[in-house]
């Protein structure tokens, strides 16, 4: 028992998915994440970065940036420096894509303050105190009983208040007409 492994992070050994349909959920699963990396990369590193890869149904997939142009064009020649309108339109790439981050950043933001949101209001409904229509069904019998004698307590109670307000109400009548 002592020298078992835990079930934690275990070494897979690599080899290829034979069932098609787990062959392209991992490989839709990989591209995101080969995307997000890619996307990091460049915002972190400032860099240019080209991929294309094909999936095992042999559609195509790329990702580029700043874009194809730029890319293939500096793979080409190193050692030429890019011209100024690909210089421009990297530039105003990069712009858009830092403005859809700043967009997706704040969609996060509101997205956390909802969920917030909905888990204060689930905890308020359960943290909410019952009203006797709810909670007289979990009544035993000696229980309901203490309960309906307290009602009629409560009944006896408002019929003699109505009851003295009545009769203090015609008596100020006649006082006064009187």
């Amino acid at each position: 028992m002592e020298n078992k492994k835990p079930k934690g992070r275990r070494k897979i050994p690599m080899r290829k998915i034979e069932n098609f349909g787990n062959l392209n959920a991992s490989f839709s699963k990989r591209r995101m994440s080969l995307y997000k990396k890619a996307s990091n990369l460049v915002f972190e590193c400032d860099v240019d970065i080209g991929m294309i890869f094909f999936s095992p149904a042999g559609n195509p997939f790329s990702f580029f940036h700043p874009n194809v142009d730029a890319v293939v064009s500096r793979f080409q020649n190193l050692d030429i420096e890019p011209s100024e309108s690909a210089l421009l339109v990297a530039a105003h790439n990069r712009e858009k894509v830092n403005e859809l981050k700043n967009k997706l950043e704040v969609l996060d933001a509101i997205e956390n303050i909802e969920i917030a949101k909905k888990q204060s209001y689930d905890e308020m409904i359960n943290a909410r105190q019952k009203g006797w229509w709810e909670s007289i069904e979990q009544l035993n019998a000696n229980e309901v009983s203490t309960y309906e004698t307290w009602l009629k307590t409560i009944g006896f109670n408002v019929h003699n208040r109505l009851n003295q307000m009545e009769v203090g109400a015609s008596s100020s009548d006649l006082g006064f007409n009187g």
